[in-house]
């Protein structure tokens, strides 16, 4: 079958997308497809950014190949928190429960834990819905590099093997607030170095389950849906949320402005929050890192729009603390 101009530049878009990422297929008929799937994604990218007026701006990334429903069953994995939630310490109420509408800092301010040296690199959750783990980690990393001034990638593959008593479910899915449970009670947590990732869950490892590099002496849930509770908590440290991940805008974000997509708020991902800003055309935005890895966004983060509870990002949100 004769393939038509725009055809044919797709396909070389396509072959040279494969050498970028390493790309191989097993088959002439496993490739057709997903060039068919690429070529798809392609065009809402470009349909996309043709029309005027966007915030931000869409790109292809390693997933351009994957069919949206395939993405979704495979990068995601937050499950909500339950009404019955007990929290691990009596000293986890929020500290501003009673005023958390009052704003501590000021609105026109910029502000990056990057900055200060307190976030370690977005990475990369593979192919397990383990998202939970790497916002649980990322927040406890940068908890511990604010209080004693060591940043020290830690291990999401011990949540994924060994955090499985309070609900969390590997590569099924779970919850911060459960990772960070099992962290206090396992008495800390050990490093990427000691105890890697790979994207499946296996038996928990407990060896290396008892080489701890930090702690936390419990944790905290900030007020659902105040963005200006949630303020003061990033102000303090990065905080780990749940959010509506499942749009194709949100897949392909680029990085390049403040996302205002289209997405729900029904909470199917997890990402973490370390900071937040306004652009130069007055829109404020939280800064997030993700976990599908450095391709993804601005080397792995975003910057989404402020003060409109897009894709439900303060309606379940917590932190931990030593």
């Amino acid at each position: 079958m004769s393939r038509t101009i725009h055809d044919t530049a797709i396909v070389e878009k396509h072959e040279q997308w494969m050498v970028d990422y390493g790309r191989k297929y097993e088959s002439e008929s496993e490739k057709e497809m997903r060039y068919n799937i690429f070529k798809e994604n392609l065009e809402y990218i470009e349909n996309f950014n043709n029309v005027g007026n966007r915030t931000f701006k869409l790109g292809l990334n390693e997933f351009a190949d994957m069919s949206q429903d395939e993405f979704m069953a495979t990068h995601t994995g937050y499950n909500k928190i339950p009404d019955n939630l007990v929290l691990i310490s009596e000293t986890t109420s929020y500290a501003y429960e009673k005023d958390s509408d009052i704003l501590q800092v000021p609105l026109d301010v910029n502000f990056d834990w990057r900055d200060r040296g307190a976030v370690t690199p977005a990475k990369q959750q593979g192919k397990c819905n383990c998202c939970w783990a790497f916002a649980a980690v990322a927040a406890v990393e940068s908890m511990t590099q604010i209080q004693t001034g060591k940043l020290i990638s830690m291990s999401e593959k011990q949540l994924l093997d060994c955090s499985t008593n309070g609900g969390n479910q590997g590569c099924n899915g779970g919850l911060m607030v459960n990772a960070y449970q099992y962290i206090f009670q396992n008495g800390g947590i050990t490093s990427e170095e000691s105890y890697p990732y790979v994207d499946i869950q296996q038996a928990c490892d407990t060896g290396k389950q008892t080489q701890k590099v930090a702690s936390v002496s419990g944790y905290k849930v900030v007020p659902a849906n105040n963005e200006n509770a949630l303020a003061n908590a990033v102000a303090d440290q990065p905080v780990s949320i749940g959010i509506d991940g499942s749009g194709q805008a949100f897949r392909f974000y680029q990085g390049d402005g403040v996302f205002t997509g289209d997405c729900g708020s029904d909470l199917n991902h997890a990402v973490t929050i370390v900071g937040y800003g306004k652009d130069d055309k007055g829109l404020e935005y939280w800064i997030v890192k993700n976990s599908w890895g450095e391709t993804w966004g601005d080397k792995g983060f975003m910057k989404i729009q402020r003060g409109a509870n897009l894709c439900g990002l303060a309606k379940e949100a917590s932190f931990p603390f030593l």
